[in-house]
């Protein structure tokens, strides 16, 4: 036997057992904030100016479920255009034609430098500036079509963010490295080929947050309308039945109870819809990934035990 193996082994090391660390000012400050919350939800409770009974009375009401249902329509439609148009103007924004840079950028310039209260105003007089189109051999009349409140109401949304969305999209089309879009020439796809393979599923990590934000907020940016004027949403339509009643907070209520319960839907979904699209983005490997690292390294993986074969007699 050789000195080694009669040599005493090292004691192996003691495991640390790490206590984590206490933190009383915690649960003091959590305790405080749920003690001033009970106390605003029991003087809210108690306080007749808030009217209850009529904020039961209207949350379900036809004519409030009806107006929500115009406020979606309007969000979804003007979203489609902000986010088509958005996306044509970022390409525009990217040419190397100036005339098409200078045509978007000033596009921008308006419609981002003027508040949507303002312009939703115009939109709604519209009908008195421009009658009719005359084309020289013929002339289109336009009183019919200026008289629809719901279409000047999506225009003027739809437009408006617009100017936003394609800031995000060209944002989000730069944030993809050269490298990525060399190489996909280099492999002879077609432009549209490397958009849709190599810079649009990339971009999509970076779009679809603040697109979502958007989404959320034209949600909101809805009960604007009334300057069109158009008072079918949500709004437009509580407040129409609190002059009624005069009682505007409870149907104030009800209108903010039917916008955070539709805010908090979409909340989900684009939560789910950014983890989708943020797949292969994040350093963190699956414990099959690890484990093909460490066999590429020679060394066992942590989730794989080896058991010695008895010898055979």
């Amino acid at each position: 036997m050789s000195d080694l193996s009669a040599a005493p082994q090292a004691a192996a090391p003691k495991p640390i057992q790490a206590k984590p660390l206490k933190h009383p000012g915690r649960w003091v400050s959590a305790t405080i904030l749920l003690a001033l919350f009970m106390l605003f939800i029991y003087s809210s409770a108690v306080n007749e100016a808030f009217g209850w009974p009529t904020y039961r009375a209207y949350l379900f009401d036809t004519r409030i479920a009806t107006a929500a249902l115009h406020t979606l329509a309007l969000t979804v439609l003007a979203m489609l255009i902000g986010v088509i148009l958005g996306a044509i103007l970022a390409v525009l924004r990217m040419s190397p034609n100036p005339v098409l840079r200078g045509v978007s950028w000033v596009y921008l310039w308006i419609f981002r430098g003027t508040p949507i209260y303002v312009q939703l105003v115009f939109w709604g007089l519209l009908g008195h500036i421009y009658r009719s189109i005359n084309l020289g051999f013929t002339e289109i009349s336009l009183e019919e079509t200026l008289k629809n409140a719901f279409l000047l109401a999506v225009v003027g949304l739809g437009l408006n963010e617009s100017a936003y969305m394609a800031e995000i999209v060209r944002a989000g089309i730069q944030a993809v490295p050269e490298g990525q879009i060399e190489a996909s020439k280099a492999l002879g796809m077609s432009w549209w080929q490397t958009m849709r393979r190599t810079v649009l599923p990339q971009a999509m990590r970076i779009i679809i947050p603040p697109t979502g934000n958007e989404l959320i907020s034209m949600l909101k940016t809805t009960s604007l309308v009334v300057a069109v004027p158009y008072s079918l949403e949500l709004f437009g339509r509580s407040m129409d039945i609190s002059y009624s009643l005069f009682e505007p907070i409870p149907l104030l209520m009800v209108a903010a109870t039917w916008y955070l319960v539709i805010t908090s839907i979409l909340m989900v979904g684009q939560f789910y819809l950014e983890k989708y699209y943020e797949r292969g983005a994040t350093r963190n490997l699956t414990s099959r990934q690890l484990a093909s690292l460490a066999d590429a390294e020679g060394k066992l993986p942590g989730n794989v035990s080896v058991h010695p074969v008895p010898p055979q007699e």
